[in-house]
């Protein structure tokens, strides 16, 4: 939700006038989409139809670059916004854009912790402690 919140803000802005939009533009739509994908593996649990993937892997690489790329563009976006713009409406979509990267940047980098400690097996909830408990 964060990430569209991002691009839906910036894409109404005129963000074609300025190349530094068009990077932010860009780590937004692919991250969402990227994540949406994701998400429908994980809901329909096609992750257990390819179990040769290591899919904690998999998600700490991707969660890692989602948030190295999101510090850039939260970077970006926040230094290309122009609080003199003559188009106040785009300054304010563009201020709450910078709000948004940054939201989605932590969020992608609580989500790189998390996975980086499923990988490494270091989490578990309390439906496993439950069953490993039991056998």
């Amino acid at each position: 939700v964060l990430g569209l919140l991002v691009w839906a803000l910036i894409a109404d802005t005129t963000y074609y006038l300025h190349a530094a939009y068009g990077w932010v533009m860009f780590v937004s739509i692919f991250f969402w989409i990227v994540t949406v994908l994701f998400f429908v593996t994980y809901l329909l649990q096609l992750q257990l139809k390819f179990y040769m993937i290591p899919w904690p892997l998999v998600l700490m690489i991707f969660n890692t670059a989602a948030t190295v790329l999101y510090v850039t563009a939260f970077v970006t976006c926040a230094a290309a916004v122009q609080p003199t713009s003559w188009r106040q409406w785009d300054y304010n979509r563009r201020a709450a854009a910078s709000f948004f990267a940054c939201l989605t940047m932590i969020a992608y980098g609580v989500s790189t912790f998390f996975s980086f400690r499923a990988w490494k097996g270091l989490g578990s909830n309390a439906a496993t402690s439950q069953v490993s408990d039991h056998v």
